[in-house]
């Protein structure tokens, strides 16, 4: 199923191997909800999406609460803005129009992402929205996306926040699902960026989750992001890394998935190993394990 938003990175493509990854749970948790091609493309109970974006955020929350004023509003503006002239003029009040109202920020989010370059989510220091137009014949409107999303959104909950605080709000039956910024990539879908300190931070948490929950990430494929996955178990892909302009198609780049969970089976594994060595076997790992 196709997602609202155009969108660097997303899993529309990949959900066929994704798919494979990703066990059943109670709740699928997101921290970088991105395009929420994976919420739209699985059926889990309940969903956690959350982002460090508020904009990504709101439009969600806008599309969810109040399907059709947005629709209508969202609409006006693609009827009411086909030149580059008017597409500067939106991001212009975008940006600097404080007493924007949400319904209508989240509007001209949808707007800017649809008629902008490459469909990319970009921002510069300042936290304003500067990717250029980007000379569309007829960008899409996403009708039907939008009224799929609004049904499956009744299942979710968004909430506006970093990864580490999504995180902590892991609870048992939970499945996590990451699709961080790609290491080596672009990463301006936020003002902060996200860093290889932020990478490593990541990836300490979701080895601590995985003892309790499943854990799935995907990233680049890099001689980094397997070695901070390396307890997790490594599967590589190709995906496309073009957003639907002529020029980028047919481009791929390598990708993991990495996925771990401490289940209660590897647990009595675990102790019928123990259980099956012999006296003096046990003293060696001791010993090996205090002195080695």
């Amino acid at each position: 199923m196709k997602t609202i938003l155009k969108w660097a990175g997303s899993k529309s493509g990949l959900m066929s191997e994704l798919i494979k990854h990703l066990p059943a749970g109670d709740r699928l948790v997101e921290p970088f909800a991105g395009s929420c091609a994976v919420m739209m493309n699985t059926d889990y109970p309940a969903y956690l999406v959350a982002d460090v974006n508020p904009d990504l955020i709101n439009l969600y929350r806008q599309v969810k609460e109040h399907t059709r004023p947005f629709i209508v509003m969202a609409l006006s503006l693609f009827n009411q803005n086909k030149t580059e002239e008017s597409y500067y003029q939106v991001r212009k009040d975008f940006n600097f129009n404080a007493a924007l109202p949400l319904l209508e920020r989240a509007a001209q989010f949808l707007y800017l992402n649809r008629h902008g370059y490459r469909g990319l989510c970009r921002y510069n220091k300042r936290g304003e929205f500067n990717n250029p137009y980007g000379h569309y014949k007829q960008p899409y409107f996403p009708l039907a996306e939008i009224e799929a999303f609004a049904l499956k959104a009744q299942r979710a909950t968004f909430e506006c926040l970093g990864y580490s605080e999504t995180l902590s709000m892991i609870r048992s039956g939970d499945v996590v699902y990451c699709d961080p910024p790609y290491h080596g990539t672009f990463n301006g879908y936020h003002t902060e960026g996200f860093s290889d300190d932020d990478q490593h931070s990541l990836a300490c948490i979701l080895l601590g989750i995985s003892e309790r929950n499943p854990v799935i990430v995907s990233n680049s494929d890099t001689l980094f992001t397997r070695s901070i996955y390396r307890e997790f178990g490594l599967t590589r892909i190709t995906a496309a890394r073009s957003v639907g302009v002529a020029a980028g198609e047919g481009k791929r780049a390598p990708e993991i998935i990495a996925a771990r969970c401490l289940t209660n089976e590897s647990i009595r594994e675990g102790v019928r190993s123990i259980a099956s060595m012999t006296a003096i076997e046990i003293y060696i790992q001791k010993y090996n394990l205090k002195y080695g």
